[in-house]
């Protein structure tokens, strides 16, 4: 078999991470007024994230034609005008600029706000010379350091297969009153090609029952272009835009942003290493271009961004936004034939965060906070699923399962902190799941050091269930943690006080036919003196 060389790996990584921030970011010598677009050019909405007690960032694309090559838009720096304001009406602006929309990050504007008030509402909106204005947006500042807000409203959203039904829960998020963020979990985009959409036979209905195409756009996505053009198409949907202009997105990514269950340096088919690079840079690029988040987000291709980040919103929550995809060591195989997947026996050493995550969320675990809210991917719960047969099903190792030595240190720095007050947000399972995390994995019935609040998808795995056989798989008996789980679609919210966290789970009657509505299907208390779920 024919191998790869490093072709120099080092000086090509720093080299391409060079020019990927000189040619974004450098000043435009030929800069001048707008051209004339062939159309109106905020088609992909607008969208906010990451709030400060001063400010937060606005984000657009510019992109009048957003299949077409380029998103139609003339491969010049484009000046675009911004304001954020007091009122909706936009009486009283208090900031202002511009921005050069550049396209080396596809015609992306990412605005970092500062110099406001804070817990207070704003309203921002956008302009190219000659044109109209973008939708507007609103976003809310955070508390500001030291105060303790009365409440604070989240909702936990992600997996989002654009092939798999309707982004209906998004309109019903855009409509949930007092919302302060919300945290995107990741699998914003899923990668796969038209064909592999066709062949999964999820039929879609519009609301008058008819049949439709809602299939991707292309090929399987490689290059800059494939992801940037991928991007587009599920940000022209309207119920994800009107989501993304109700309330700031806290961004985060998994697995199908890039490729289906990656693992630090590797994909799922062995692609050699330095290949595979090339291709996890192409994609966080393009997550950066769509995402509103923060310069420190700007992928560097040497592998040197942080994505994770801390988020506080006064003395009342401290938020801890982890990256469980970039650090990966090898992950235990269960069984010897996955090869593609994982690549050590049991019982070595493994981090799903990497030393230097892992050390940077311990030491920032918090006991002067009310609530410390681990806002990550991946399930952390020891779940206990079986066969068909009945046999017990091995270790799920995409999950924390594959690093059991990064969950026993988690767990373990948790409670040698004295921590009470520790909850976990978690997604990527397209299942709905409340659990207790125990101590230890051999003791589930022991005592537990966390709540984990496992958010299901937007629409991926289409309609749902109460009852399924994915889920009939994790028995109560296997799994006496466990206080919830169903098969449904929809989303959480959690509302948060000094002496309570209340989480709403939020579910769809119908995702694949247009016009789902949304109920709540359980609610769960947690209070900050002990990690135990009380049903509301």
């Amino acid at each position: 078999m024919r191998t790869f060389p490093e072709l120099s790996r080092r000086r090509f990584l720093l080299g391409a991470s060079s020019l990927a921030l000189f040619a974004g970011l450098a000043p435009v010598r030929n800069a001048r007024a707008a051209p004339k677009l062939d159309g109106y050019p905020f088609t992909l909405g607008v969208a906010s994230g990451d709030p400060w007690p001063d400010g937060f960032v606005i984000w657009t694309r510019l992109a009048p034609k957003p299949l077409h090559e380029h998103g139609g838009m003339p491969m010049l720096a484009v000046p675009v005008k911004w304001q954020v304001a007091e009122d909706e009406r936009f009486g009283k602006i208090v900031q202002s600029g511009e921005h050069l929309a550049r396209p080396e990050l596809g015609h992306s504007v990412h605005v970092e706000v500062s110099g406001l008030k804070p817990s207070r509402p704003y309203w921002y909106r956008f302009f190219v010379e000659g044109g109209e204005a973008s939708a507007i947006g609103t976003v809310r500042t955070a508390p500001r350091a030291g105060d303790t807000p009365g409440r604070l409203r989240i909702a936990v959203a992600g997996c989002q297969a654009y092939f798999h039904g309707w982004f209906d829960a998004y309109r019903h998020i855009s409509e949930e009153p007092g919302l302060d963020v919300l945290f995107h979990y990741g699998d914003y985009i899923y990668e796969g090609s038209e064909a592999a959409a066709r062949k999964s036979g999820y039929q879609i209905r519009d609301a008058s029952g008819d049949v439709v195409e809602r299939l991707h756009h292309g090929d399987e996505l490689y290059t800059l272009d494939d992801y940037r053009r991928r991007y587009a198409q599920y940000k022209s949907d309207a119920d994800l835009q009107a989501a993304h202009a109700s309330v700031a997105f806290i961004a985060s990514f998994d697995d199908h942003e890039v490729d289906n269950d990656w693992n630090g340096i590797w994909d799922q088919d062995r692609t050699p290493p330095e290949l595979f690079a090339l291709r996890r840079f192409h994609a966080m690029q393009a997550w950066y271009e769509n995402s509103p988040v923060r310069r420190t987000q700007f992928p560097r291709a040497d592998g040197g961004t942080a994505y994770f980040r801390r988020l506080d919103y006064g003395n009342l929550l401290r938020m801890h936004v982890l990256d469980t995809r970039s650090y990966r060591s090898n992950q235990i195989c269960p069984n010897p034939k996955a090869l593609a997947k994982c690549r050590f026996e049991q019982g070595k050493d493994s981090s799903i965060l990497g030393p230097a995550q892992e050390a940077w969320l311990h030491s920032g675990l918090d006991a002067g906070k009310r609530w410390n809210l681990i806002a990550q991917q991946v399930w952390v719960m020891p779940l206990q699923g079986r066969e068909p047969e009945g046999g017990l099903h091995g270790p799920y190792e995409d999950k924390w399962d594959g690093f059991p030595d990064s969950r026993r240190r988690l767990v373990q720095g948790i409670s040698d902190r004295k921590l009470t007050n520790v909850v976990i947000a978690t997604g990527d399972a397209h299942m709905n799941a409340v659990a207790e995390v125990p101590l230890r994995d051999d003791e589930r019935d022991g005592p537990a050091v966390a709540t984990e609040f496992l958010a299901t998808s937007i629409s991926s795995n289409g309609d749902g269930a109460v009852d399924s056989p994915s889920v009939r798989r994790f028995s109560q008996a296997d799994n006496p943690f466990l206080k919830l789980i169903d098969n449904l679609r929809g989303y959480h919210t959690y509302d948060i006080t000094a002496t309570e966290w209340r989480t709403d789970i939020k579910v769809m009657d119908q995702v694949q036919r247009k016009g789902g509505r949304l109920s709540t299907r359980a609610s769960f208390i947690v209070e900050p003196h002990a990690p135990k779920l009380h049903r509301a």
